[in-house]
């Protein structure tokens, strides 16, 4: 039996409000038996605990604060985080990282939020999903001074070039495939080619990058099936065989 894991989805966000049995739904219609929920920020932590309490066996949560929504008042913002740590359960720490595309301004703030997760993860156990975004080297550099042998996780939405993903593996961790592949002239092609199966998960970070044929539109984990079929069809491989390695990594990491 084919089935999949859908590493990274908000699907806990007014997008899914009103339709979130029906997307669900669509989602196991589609094979995908486990969905991975990371965190935005201080006000989505309930909404999100809400879907995973009337999903307890498909919706997992995350705890983290996104690069984007870090402010100038990290410090409490942390706090939040670290409070929720220590008095329930998380599947993983995310989402965590640096985004330098749209803001460089909080740069600094955005290193000693990641670093200070990274290090909540380590105490904790818990495997990471990282956002990176225009920030390979600051991301890099963080990630191989934390990293004692314990760290695992996801380089979430991963876009770069070969050798960078070559860089991100030696660190221990997979990268995370998702819309982008389905792209008709996607850089990750030739990456997804060289990299083994092994080191791969996949995910729709739903609501955003919703793959072909459905570009443009409101994305939902049951959407994975495409990016699934695509590496398939990249990797000479059935979908079968692309579903139970995937899905073996992902668990590796929750």
């Amino acid at each position: 039996m084919i089935q999949l894991i859908d590493t990274h989805a908000h699907i806990y966000t007014a997008d899914y409000q009103k339709y979130l049995p029906t997307v669900l739904s669509r989602a196991a219609n589609n094979y995908v038996t486990k969905i991975y929920m990371p965190n935005i920020d201080e006000t989505t932590v309930e909404p999100m605990l809400a879907v995973a309490s009337c999903y307890p066996t498909t919706c997992f949560p995350m705890i983290g604060i996104h690069p984007c929504h870090i402010t100038q008042q990290v410090t409490s913002q942390l706090y939040v985080v670290e409070k929720w740590l220590s008095s329930h359960p998380f599947i993983a720490i995310g989402e965590i990282g640096i985004d330098l595309y749209h803001d460089a301004t909080l740069l600094e703030a955005q290193k000693e939020a990641f670093t200070l997760q990274l290090k909540w993860a380590k105490q904790y156990q818990l495997p990471v999903s990282i956002h990176c975004r225009n920030a390979f080297k600051e991301v890099i550099d963080i990630l191989t001074n934390e990293q004692d042998g314990s760290l695992k996780g996801v380089i979430h939405c991963f876009t770069g070039n070969l050798v960078e993903a070559e860089r991100c593996i030696s660190l221990g961790f997979y990268l995370g495939i998702g819309g982008i592949i389905t792209l008709p002239k996607s850089n990750l092609i030739p990456v997804i080619e060289a990299v083994d199966l092994s080191h791969l998960v996949l995910e729709t970070d739903s609501p955003y990058l919703a793959p072909v044929p459905h570009r443009g539109k409101r994305n939902e984990p049951a959407h994975l099936l495409y990016i699934a079929e695509k590496v398939a069809a990249i990797k000479s491989m059935t979908l079968e065989e692309v579903a139970t390695i995937t899905t073996r990594n992902a668990k590796k990491v929750s």
